[in-house]
């Protein structure tokens, strides 16, 4: 396995971990569950994982270089 390869499957795995986070804080805050966790906690998660998938998606446009 090349390691552009492995390096692309890891940042897939954290954007989708990332993701996913957000998504279900985001959901259990709006349902008054999670009611203590500030909106900007949640926009933070999910600028990184935007910030993880146009890093991934750069990666691959750098090793094709």
């Amino acid at each position: 396995m090349s390691s552009s390869s492995k390096l692309s499957r890891t940042l897939t795995q954290l954007f989708g971990l990332f993701l996913g986070i957000a998504i279900a804080i985001w959901i259990l805050r709006g349902l008054g569950i999670l009611t203590f966790i500030p909106g900007g906690i949640i926009l933070l998660l999910f600028a990184i994982a935007i910030a993880i998938a146009i890093l991934n998606h750069l990666q691959k446009i750098w090793w094709r270089l």
